[in-house]
């Protein structure tokens, strides 16, 4: 008996010291920001640990399927927040406040191990897109659009919001839900049905 209780006692201890390392690791990682946000200035900043998102896909316009003259020649890596993506499971719908991120990146080498293709090369471009009545309330949608981007340089930390027709023409006329190119992404059409 006595045994029993020294082990149970031993194992009481190793869960306490285990439970409190594992809560001070966790206490010490970087936050996720879940959604938009800006500066006094209107500026939206760079979104924190984006790549800790929901990833939802990565559409490629190679320039050698396109006549050498494709708009978007790179990779675009996209992720959404967490907490819209919740609501988009639930709903189908992206909620108020959605933050989706494109990640821009170069086509690298076109032959692998595996065989010919398009892999990814280097980082060259953060753009973001946010949904949002209160700052958008003229855009179509109440999307606004963003570029980080500095060709040849690190993202901005902060970006003003581009100019409607910028990306956003392009979105009312093409995509397929709430301008969002849905078509493109088979996690996000999976989840649209339900």
């Amino acid at each position: 008996m006595k045994i029993t209780a020294k082990l149970f006692a031993l194992s009481f201890f190793v869960a306490t010291i285990a439970t409190a390392f594992t809560t001070q690791a966790e206490d010490s990682s970087p936050k996720t920001t879940a959604a938009a946000q800006w500066n006094d200035k209107d500026e939206l900043l760079q979104p924190v640990n984006y790549r800790e998102w929901i990833f939802v896909g990565t559409p490629l316009t190679p320039n050698d399927m396109n006549e050498g003259k494709a708009a978007f020649p790179e990779f675009h890596n996209v992720y959404i927040d967490p907490a819209s993506w919740a609501e988009y499971k639930k709903t189908g719908k992206f909620p108020e406040g959605t933050v989706m991120v494109k990640e821009l990146v170069s086509v690298g080498s076109k032959l692998a191990a595996s065989g010919a293709g398009y892999f990814q090369g280097e980082f060259i471009g953060l753009e973001a897109a946010v949904k949002s009545s209160a700052k958008h309330p003229k855009e179509p949608g109440n999307w606004g659009y963003y570029s980080f981007t500095q060709l040849g340089k690190e993202p901005a930390k902060v970006t003003s919001i581009k100019a409607t027709q910028s990306c956003n023409a392009c979105h009312q006329a093409s995509a397929k839900q709430d301008y969002v190119f849905t078509q493109y992404y088979p996690v996000l059409r999976a989840e649209s049905k339900k």
